[in-house]
């Protein structure tokens, strides 16, 4: 059998509506951890391109419907011990580029069950507080620092 591992560069997509209220996912392999949508890139992939397939395949959700910007932050951070088995042995930090997706209001969503047992929409306090990854509770909090209005003039296409 050919193991396939997991490139480590990966996006974090902050889907949020212009009140703040931000859409959050519990993992289905570790219940308890919320998050947003995350996933790495296939082999081939622009971000943008990683960025629309990972909503789509964590909630249903068309980006090309909304607003997808790239936030211009990128994060690197050691992967968690529990997670490594998915990459190379040689591999231990992946690197996270941030992105926004900025939906009119509070849209209805389909988990992939095998990933998430369910979601929230929640404040943005809320939801910084609830996200297991600092990464991600840093992303919200910037989101709500700029009024939802993070690096807006470099839309993904």
């Amino acid at each position: 059998m050919v193991r396939i591992y997991k490139i480590p560069v990966s996006v974090l997509v902050i889907i949020h509506t212009p009140g703040m209220q931000v859409l959050l996912l519990e993992r289905a392999d570790h219940p308890g951890y919320w998050q947003s949508v995350t996933g790495s890139q296939d082999e081939g992939e622009t971000l943008v391109q990683t960025a629309v397939r990972e909503v789509a395949e964590e909630t249903g959700l068309d980006a090309s419907r909304y607003e997808l910007t790239d936030w211009n932050i990128v994060n690197e951070y050691e992967l968690y011990e529990e997670w490594r088995w998915r990459y190379a042995p040689e591999v231990t930090h992946n690197t996270e580029h941030v992105f926004g997706l900025l939906v009119p209001q509070p849209v209805p969503v389909s988990v992939a069950e095998r990933e998430h047992l369910r979601h929230a929409w929640l404040p943005w306090q809320e939801a910084a507080e609830k996200v297991f990854s600092p990464s991600n509770a840093e992303a919200i909090r910037r989101l709500a620092t700029a009024g939802g209005k993070v690096n807006k003039g470099n839309k993904g296409q």
